[in-house]
């Protein structure tokens, strides 16, 4: 497995917020992490990435200990998006794609910096905008350039929080089969929270489902979005149907607590 959690724990204060969270994950995989408001699911993958040190367990990557790995070579390693970000300075759209380039510019931008950067431009029909700054686009067009930075540092682990929640249903589904096509095509493991249930049996071959801050259910999107989970973790009644294209689901009602 190339990403370990083992006993992950986390709290503010004195409020826990994940509570032994166990989890593996390997290249060309793409992991849903789902469950609702309040789960845990933002905390968990900033967890996972460092960004918040958990409080007991380890985070391995590669078999080593995340804390442990430079942050220059963790960079090059994993790459991760939040929901939301400043814009910041107003950078092009091209400036800010190249950003994700940093871990490996010395003395200049080269050859190859440039045609990675376009050839992600191109992939996610953001090229038209390359002359464009950040704050004249839509908050889903933002979206999709961070993304792309993302992806331009070429990571072994492309972490994202929410990706597709400003994006229309084209560029959801444009995004989803862009980092999909790139965990097979490249060995890249994609860790993603997702809101949409239906894209993220689509789109998964892993889920792990939260339910106040444990893994509730893990495994297949099949194994995982039952109507018994479903009742349990969402409090509502659910239809479920299997189709070539992942699942369609039907909430009925909500249940009573």
């Amino acid at each position: 497995m190339f990403v370990n959690v083992s006993g992950l724990s986390f709290k503010y204060r004195s409020n826990v917020i994940l509570s032994d969270i166990q989890m593996s994950m390997k290249k060309e995989e793409v992991v849903s992490i789902v469950g609702p408001n309040g789960a845990g699911k933002t905390t968990l993958l900033k967890s996972i990435c460092s960004i918040l040190p958990p409080r007991k367990g380890t985070v391995r990557i590669g078999g080593e200990d995340v804390r442990s790995i430079r942050p220059g070579q963790l960079a090059k390693i994993q790459a991760y998006v939040p929901q939301q970000a400043s814009s910041g300075f107003p950078l092009t759209v091209m400036e800010t794609v190249m950003l994700g380039r940093k871990p490996y510019i010395r003395w200049g931008v080269t050859k190859q910096d440039l045609n990675i950067v376009e050839s992600l431009l191109f992939e996610l029909r953001l090229d038209r905008y390359a002359t464009r700054h950040m704050d004249e686009l839509s908050g889903g067009e933002r979206q999709k350039v961070l993304i792309a930075r993302a992806l331009a540092q070429q990571p072994d682990m492309l972490l994202l929080d929410e990706p597709t929640s400003a994006l229309d249903i084209r560029h959801q589904l444009e995004v989803l089969e862009l980092v999909r096509s790139l965990a097979k095509r490249s060995g890249m493991l994609v860790v993603l929270i997702l809101h949409d249930l239906e894209l993220a049996s689509r789109y998964s071959d892993t889920v792990y489902m939260l339910k106040d801050g444990r893994i509730f259910a893990s495994g297949k999107p099949e194994a995982v979005f039952t109507s018994l989970h479903m009742e349990k973790v969402y409090g509502v009644r659910m239809e479920i149907e299997r189709s070539p294209h992942g699942m369609k689901m039907t909430a009925l009602e909500p249940l009573q607590e």
